[in-house]
């Protein structure tokens, strides 16, 4: 088998996609260019002019408690005396009505509006720089870098202010160093709800009484932690917000006259507990301010928001603490805490004074950023320029008359400030055309090569011998010259243009070098066509197969379709399972062929043509496609639901054990999780032990037979874990953490072991060899098969290989007669499992993964998986039944290729699947809580995090790309005797040796690998395409963000998921042909002695 060739080909179009994603998402999500400039006191000058320094006025409160209590939504906060039975998370904060109700004049409670993403590192990003954040940004929080924009904590600290922080220790790589005092906690474990807020509790009051410190940051943790693992509406969220309501009680009790107390939530949550999408349930935290002195107007004013922008708070509080306003902020002032005129008793700015030190801020911020970045439309810059200098002409000449400003001026600042940051938000939301038109192009190309090397596999692997060095060599020699290019003209380089050079220089090498090697053959009736000619008509590509693909292409341009994208895929799967069996029909394969009364009377019909030989396989097939609908039906019952979804209720399947009240309802999900995984290992024992690939002492046959079902006892022992409160076992507290690590990493290793036993010795043949008869039984016959133990009758005649190889068993038998040895001395060879040398060992690390795989999901998702396992099992029984039906009727032509049905329903599947694992394209629906299975202490880095919870995401495509080649296989795993002359394309022998037929056509193997994996590629990247299409296509549209954006990060995640484990599947294909060959030739000087 030519493993090599195929592996190449398929490494260098999966870098080719990658390119290609890679230059068009540098295009289309671009990071926002940071201005690394800091304010200074001296900048920002009182409007009445001089040289006086800005920080020594007297400010208006000379410290500040900040307590940010994380995602404390608007909803948490608000009181509603006429809610009888509220919910756990209702009028949980009294505190704060009271406070409002009875005190207008010293608090406030507003919404208070993020900018999405609205995870956590870019909200306090926001909050403290005033900046916006940019799409991509999402990304970065697994990985908080220090902040380099200029912001409140460096302003604080180049002021000489004393800052103390405690609680999330975010800050402390956001702010690296910039704090007087520090007393950060682990944040990660979503699990523990306690322990960043009694470390912040032990010291905050201590804190509060002394004096050195300035401004007080307390982070807190529980009830973000507490919606992650439970959700909003449960018991320990009524907990947890009662005792955010005795801290701020506190804290407003100790707070002195010259503090200001902020309360506030960094973002909201979902009706799940989770965050980072921009519904208003995600957007919408809450804002408490309070002053122990009066400090707003006593009733409300025309100046009084609706809602606060975050941004808001930057200036707000850096005019308030007397500190200047970070360079880079967009925000605008809250006018409701400045005085409309100014008193003589109050310190402190004017509502008109800190207007226009805010729009003196914005300005020159503006007139900076558009000098650098240069993306600011010209038009829309000079109308921003003139409305700045207009309401700057007229504020400064009403000083200089020592008039009254005009009443209308600071609505006016205010316009222009909104204007400011509508325009900044526009702009950050940039495209550059060309690198996303070159995108574009290089994955068109990627496609056509895909299509290419799935129709033209056995001629690229006969005559493209000289693998990928010309179009290595070549994309290197591109990427070297417009690299030197660029820094003649330029005198930077720009690497993803030389990424680009090279990989569409060795696309257009590739269709020339093809073209010039492969562009005509010769009929039989002697003439010279192109071979092009042949495939790309319409008669040679299946029209019916690839419109599904092409529906599902064009529903990507659609967000409706995008939103009910579960419901659309499982449609079409079941769309395509049902063209089967009537296609068949159509073609009369479902009946054996009536006699032709032309041909002779002589002539009988083959034996594999008899009517219970094409019933059986009919039924066969007509049972699969039930079971596959049945699956398609219950699959549903596992979807998750997207926001825009008003009326949809998310699966119960979904929340784990733990956050479940009802102890019947958690028992009852508790045991058909365990009833479902017991189920799963079953039926891969009985495939294994069916076929006879259980009765060796390998490595893979060990995994089956022991790490196995150690894997399952670990899975359910820790669901009961992770099901058990420590509460409900107070004595059993400590050996429950202990289980709730130990089990889980256990359950790590056995899954390692298991895939290394599989790798390393993936032969599961079991070999006999036995010589002449006894001497007391002359007349006993050599018997031609002989049971071993464990085998049932059945296995023993159907999937036992007696003769390990016909070529083989001739070479045995020429040996034994040039010695001279007589026949009834020879020696008779068995194997057991032979037959499914190739596909055993690739099932069982499916399996085997499967569980894996499952131990990252809620317990609920157990009835998934195995949904998920029957529905493969399905698949490739339709498949081999279909091939075997067309092969009894003579009209399968196609050697060991795999058709284009069966690959469209197989990556199908896989996004089917996708759904029905509870998963979304959108990052509220991302389950971070699978970073913490095996570590609920959290983590000292975010790589293995980001890797748990990817391979939780992806579980349904990563599972789907390792077994694509069982569809290669299961044809001959489930072949009939009659058809083999067909699929050994001429090769003569009766005998169903199953696998065995890839070893007698290595070409044909190597051939028909390359066109599954090309195929299966092909599909997956024609998706990407369409949602590239449509991220390009509807750029402007009003869900971009919310809707296409997403889904192409999810999409591409997706497809590099798929690629590197169908890459990883082939590899354990080519290590199982280089096990079996080591096999054959170990066992053929053993044979022979």
């Amino acid at each position: 088998m030519k493993g090599l060739p195929v592996l190449w080909l398929l490494l260098w179009l999966s870098a080719v996609y990658f390119v290609g994603i890679y230059v068009f998402v540098g295009g289309f999500l671009l990071v926002r260019l940071e201005v690394n400039r800091t304010s200074t006191c001296g900048d920002l000058l009182e409007p009445e002019g001089g040289s006086a320094d800005f920080c020594r006025g007297q400010p208006r409160f000379k410290r500040a408690i900040i307590l940010i209590i994380d995602a404390l939504k608007i909803d948490f906060a608000r009181f509603d005396s006429s809610k009888t039975t509220p919910r756990h998370y209702e009028n949980k904060l009294p505190v704060l009505e009271e406070v409002v109700s009875s005190r207008p004049s010293q608090g406030r409670l507003y919404p208070f509006r993020a900018d999405p993403p609205t995870t956590t590192m870019q909200r306090i990003k926001g909050f403290t720089t005033g900046s916006l954040p940019t799409f991509v940004d999402v990304g970065n929080n697994f990985a908080s870098s220090a902040i380099l924009e200029d912001n409140l904590i460096h302003q604080l600290g180049q002021t000489g202010r004393h800052v103390v922080f405690m609680g999330d220790d975010t800050w402390e790589s956001l702010f690296p160093k910039k704090f007087f005092r520090s007393l950060p906690f682990p944040s990660f474990n979503v699990k523990d709800l306690h322990t960043v807020d009694n470390g912040i509790l032990q010291h905050l009051y201590t804190t509060m009484v002394g004096d050195d410190w300035d401004v007080l940051v307390a982070h807190f943790l529980g009830v973000d932690h507490c919606g992650h693992r439970f959700g909003p509406d449960h018991p320990s969220m009524a907990d947890k917000l009662t005792q955010m309501d005795g801290v701020i009680r506190s804290v407003i009790e100790h707070l002195q006259n010259d503090t200001l107390l902020v309360v506030m939530g960094d973002h909201g949550m979902t009706d799940t507990g989770d965050h980072g999408g921009e519904s208003l349930k995600e957007t919408d935290a809450a804002l408490f301010l309070y002053s122990p002195t009066p400090v707003f107007a006593e009733s409300n004013s025309q100046n009084e928001p609706n809602v606060v922008p975050q941004t808001d708070l930057v200036p707000t509080l850096a005019l308030l603490l007397g500190i200047p306003i970070p360079y880079s902020s967009v925000g605008q002032v809250l006018l409701p805490l400045f005085q409309e005129k100014t008193a003589g008793a109050v310190a402190g700015l004017s509502q008109l004074e800190a207007l226009w030190i805010n729009a003196k801020q914005v300005n020159r911020f503006l007139e900076t950023y558009s000098s650098m970045a240069r993306d600011i439309p010209p038009q829309r810059l000079s109308q921003l320029k003139d409305e700045f200098s207009r309401l700057s002409s007229d504020y400064l000449s009403s000083l200089r008359e020592g008039q009254s400003p005009p009443s209308q001026l600071a609505l006016s600042l205010q316009a222009y400030l909104t204007s400011v940051r509508d325009t900044c938000r526009s702009t950050w939301a940039r495209f550059n055309p060309v690198k996303m038109a070159a995108g574009l192009a290089i994955l068109a190309f990627a496609c056509l090569m895909c299509l290419v090397l799935s129709e033209l596999s056995q001629v690229l692997i006969k005559e493209y011998s000289v693998g990928l060095k010309a179009p290595a060599a070549l994309a290197l020699t591109m990427g070297v010259v417009v690299a030197a290019a660029q820094l003649l003209t330029q005198g930077y380089v720009e690497g993803v243009w030389c990424l680009a050079a090279g990989a569409f220089s060795s696309e257009l090498l590739f269709f020339w070098r093809f073209r010039r090697v492969n562009s005509f053959t010769v009929l039989k009736n002697g003439t010279k066509v192109s071979k092009y000619s042949r495939w790309l008509t319409p008669c040679r590509l299946p029209v019916a197969p690839l419109l599904i693909p092409l529906l599902r292409c064009a529903s990507l341009l659609s967000d409706s379709y995008v939103i009910a994208e579960g419901r659309v895929v499982t449609f079409l799967v079941f769309s395509l399972v049902l063209y089967i069996p009537i296609q068949l029909n159509w073609n009369g394969l479902l009946l054996p062929p009536s006699p032709d009364p032309l041909k002779s009377a002589g002539l009988l019909p083959p034996s594999g043509l008899s009517l219970s030989t094409v019933r059986k396989e009919c039924t066969t097939l007509l049972g699969c496609v039930g079971l596959l609908i049945s699956t398609l039906y219950l699959s549903l019952s596992f979807h998750g639901c997207r926001e825009e979804q008003g009326s949809c209720q998310p699966s119960s399947f979904l929340y784990p054990l733990s956050r479940m009240q009802d102890n019947q309802l958690k028992n009852l999900h508790y045991v058909l999780s365990v009833i479902s995984l017991g189920i799963y290992t079953s039926l891969l024992r009985h495939v294994l032990c069916h076929y006879g690939n259980l009765n060796s002492s390998g490595g893979t046959v060990f995994t089956a037979r022991w790490i196995l079902p150690l894997l399952s006892v670990c899975l359910g022992l820790h669901w009961a874990v992770s099901a058990t409160s420590e509460d409900s076992f107070r004595n059993l507290a400590q050996l429950i953490r202990v289980a709730q690590l130990a089990l889980p990493r256990a359950a790590y290793c056995l899954l390692g072991l298991g895939l290394s036993l599989i790798w390393i010795d993936p032969i599961t043949v079991f070999v006999k060899t036995r010589g002449a008869a006894s001497s007391r039984t002359p007349a006993m016959p050599t018997p031609c098969y002989r049971a071993s133990t464990g085998i049932s009758p059945q296995a023993e005649l159907h999937h036992l290989i007696p003769q390990i190889y016909q070529h083989m068993r001739r070479s045995l038998d020429d040996s034994e007669l040039s010695g001279g040895t007589e026949a009834p001395n020879r020696l008779t060879v068995e194997a057991y499992g032979l037959g499914t040398v190739y596909s055993a060992p690739l099932l069982l690390f499916c399996g085997l993964l499967g569980m894996g795989l499952l131990l990252l999901h809620p317990e609920g998702m157990a009835a998934s998986f195995l949904l998920l396992l029957l529905e493969m099992a399905a698949l490739l029984h339709i498949h081999a039944s279909s091939t075997t039906l067309c092969g009894l009727h003579g009209t399968y032509s196609g050697g060991f290729n795999v058709p284009w049905t069966p690959v469209v329903l197989w990556s199908l599947a896989a996004t089917q699947f996708f759904h029905a694992t509870g998963h979304l394209p959108t990052f509220p629906s991302i389950q971070w809580g699978a970073a913490f299975v095996g570590f609920p202490d959290g983590h000292t880095s975010t790589l293995l995090p980001a890797s748990l919870v990817t391979l939780n995401t992806f579980a349904s495509h990563i599972l789907f790309a390792v077994g694509c080649p069982l569809l290669l296989f299961w044809p001959l795993v489930c072949e009939v005797r009659g058809i083999s002359r067909a699929r050994t394309c001429g090769v003569e022998g009766g005998d169903a040796v199953m696998e065995m037929r890839l070893r007698e056509n290595p070409l044909q193997f190597s051939s028909s690998l390359l066109q599954l994996s090309a195929r299966y590629l092909f599909i997956h990247g024609v998706q990407v395409f369409s949602s590239v299409c449509a991220a390009a296509i509807l750029r402007r549209h009003l869900m971009v963000w919310k809707v296409f954006a997403p889904k192409l990060m999810f999409e591409v995640s997706g497809f590099f998921m798929s690629s590197v484990f169908l890459l990883f599947g082939v590899m354990l294909v080519l290590r199982v042909d280089r096990a079996v060959a080591r096999w054959f030739k170990n066992l053929m000087p053993d044979a022979s002695r």
